[in-house]
């Protein structure tokens, strides 16, 4: 029996949430997508092996990374026995891609445009998402997607894209000042000809709310 850490990868570009997939150089499912991920090391512990795999399929580094969930179905991989420790990442898309030894291509697909994948790929991102979506509700795990300053109108896309659903404006800045987590910054960033007030993250008060158990009303 092997093991083996696949990783899924999100951001949040042109609207919408898509997951980084890589095309397959080798066999098994030679030229077909699937989630970036590979057998750990013997020397390796699983956030490592993790943090490796992205690095050398996608020369993707430094993102936040959470443990997912395990995937041990008898026949998941032709190979064998293979136990899949499955993880999901956030990053910007501003993030430059690079396909690595045993992947010919990594790009970005739109969640709900998706290839057909390879192994049980499809099942592990759906439950990635599934998780994503849920975390919206009690967790800052959104400002993973932003830039460290970004505008209202950014920070709602990403909510938007993520639920898949458009958010009343007015209402959606009303909970995020109720919700104190927001810091006003003296900046002010060009859209559409109009100056967009910049904002920060504050940490500190986040963790005030959900000590008390305070959701996110979206």
């Amino acid at each position: 029996m092997k093991v083996a850490v696949d990783i899924v990868l999100f951001t949040v570009a042109d609207g919408a949430l898509k997951v980084l997939l890589i095309k397959r150089r080798i066999e098994p499912f030679k030229d077909r997508f699937a989630i970036p991920g590979g057998f750990i090391l013997p020397e390796e512990d699983l956030d490592e092996a993790a943090l490796r795999e992205l690095r050398e399929e996608t020369g993707v580094r430094d993102v936040y990374l959470e443990q997912l969930y395990s995937f041990g179905a008898p026949r998941r991989d032709p190979r064998g026995r293979v136990i899949a420790i499955a993880y999901f990442a956030l990053i910007s898309a501003d993030r430059k891609l690079e396909a690595g030894t045993d992947a010919a291509e990594a790009r970005w697909w739109p969640v709900n445009d998706l290839p057909r994948l390879a192994f049980d790929h499809a099942g592990i991102l759906e439950y990635a998402l599934e998780r994503l979506r849920n975390k919206l509700e009690y967790t800052t795990v959104g400002f993973q997607l932003l830039p460290e300053k970004f505008t209202l109108t950014e920070l709602q896309s990403v909510y938007e894209a993520i639920l898949e659903k458009k958010l009343d404006k007015r209402n959606f800045r009303r909970k995020m000042a109720l919700l104190k987590i927001l810091k006003p910054l003296k900046e002010y960033r060009s859209a559409a000809g109009r100056p967009a007030q910049l904002f920060r993250f504050a940490a500190g008060q986040f963790e005030k709310l959900k000590d008390k158990g305070i959701l996110f009303p979206f």
